[in-house]
């Protein structure tokens, strides 16, 4: 057996030296720095192994007719919503992924974003640099970190952390947020039916009706996976029930939260801010690509970073040891982090 392993992305894969295969299996790496879209199917054509970490893997891709040879797709990510999984089921496809390779970095850049929105840093570093100075003018910039009804802002030991997506990512941030003296709510899943309470998990924390959570949580943390089922989970209807203090912090994926609903949440006070690492539209340029970024956005509370809470020195470690272990297992046939 012969392996044509072909990674699309190397700008965000730290690749293994080598991979060790059972004999007298053999393989040949081709790595390419940047996704490239026109030439995709030009370079996964003779791929047994698609090694892709954000790029979309569409149904027409995985046509017979063009990757006739495919037999897996590693996902050096945890996420594989890039990737059509019913087609790679009904081709026999096996896709797998690299989970909790990022705990501690996503982790981190979620309070991260939390005391930038919070303490509003990214605005009061402005205000500090503007000349002239309105520090000067007024003695105190105090009043751009109260909310507007002229309260100041939270501390931790006066947070409602509520975790919304409570696997190893929202574990770890929980874990987190408790450790700074808040409370944490565990939302349970959206659903008209829910019930007052769910059963205990994890020996912490009781589910809390999803629409509960929304309603008392002052930090609103967003740590699930996109999918048909959670896209605009968080938008108007859901935005008019929230704390007025409340800042929501997103290090899920994009389209989770209806960003043109947010803008207009953060415009008319019903949310006190958002901080996101993630968008609907990623790589993006401006307000064409996200109403996040566009003029009326502008002087509100909105903290963004380019999708990269996940980079970090251990991260890399992580996923490149998990990818070497997840596909040196499929060819010995042994099932590992498997997706589909």
């Amino acid at each position: 057996m012969h392996h044509e392993i072909v990674a699309l992305e190397r700008i965000h894969q730290p690749l293994p030296s080598q991979f060790t295969f059972p004999p007298p299996t053999t393989y040949n790496l081709i790595a390419y720095d940047r996704p490239e879209p026109e030439k995709l199917r030009e370079r996964v054509k003779d791929a047994t192994i698609i090694i892709v970490t954000t790029m979309r893997i569409s149904a027409a891709l995985l046509a017979e007719d063009v990757t006739p040879k495919l037999r897996l797709i590693a996902v050096m990510a945890a996420g594989t919503d890039p990737i059509d999984l019913g087609a790679c089921k009904k081709r026999g496809i096996r896709v797998t992924n690299c989970p909790a390779a990022n705990l501690d970095s996503v982790s981190e850049h979620a309070i991260g974003l939390y005391f930038a929105t919070r303490r509003r840093t990214v605005m009061l570093d402005a205000l500090t640099r503007k000349v002239p100075s309105e520090w000067i003018e007024k003695k105190s910039l105090s009043g751009y970190l109260r909310f507007a009804d002229g309260r100041p802002p939270l501390s931790c030991g006066d947070e409602v952390m509520g975790v919304v997506g409570y696997g190893a990512l929202g574990k770890r941030i929980a874990k987190v947020g408790r450790a700074l003296g808040m409370q944490i709510l565990v939302a349970a899943r959206k659903s008209p039916a829910s019930t007052p309470v769910l059963p205990p998990i994890g020996g912490h924390e009781n589910r809390v009706p999803f629409e509960d959570v929304l309603r008392k949580s002052t930090v609103l943390v967003l740590s699930l996976p996109r999918s048909p089922e959670t896209m605009n989970l968080i938008s108007t209807p859901e935005f008019a029930i929230m704390s007025p203090y409340a800042v929501i912090v997103n290090i899920s994926r994009g389209g989770i939260v209806d960003e043109a609903a947010l803008v207009n949440a953060a415009k008319e006070g019903r949310i006190a801010g958002y901080g996101t690492d993630v968008f609907l539209k990623e790589p993006l340029e401006g307000e064409k690509d996200s109403p996040l970024l566009s003029e009326e956005a502008k002087g509100l509370n909105i903290i963004v970073t380019p999708h990269l809470a996940w980079f970090a020195e251990r991260t890399m470690t992580n996923l490149g040891q998990i990818l070497k272990d997840t596909v040196e297992a499929w060819a010995d046939n042994r099932a590992i982090n498997v997706i589909v």
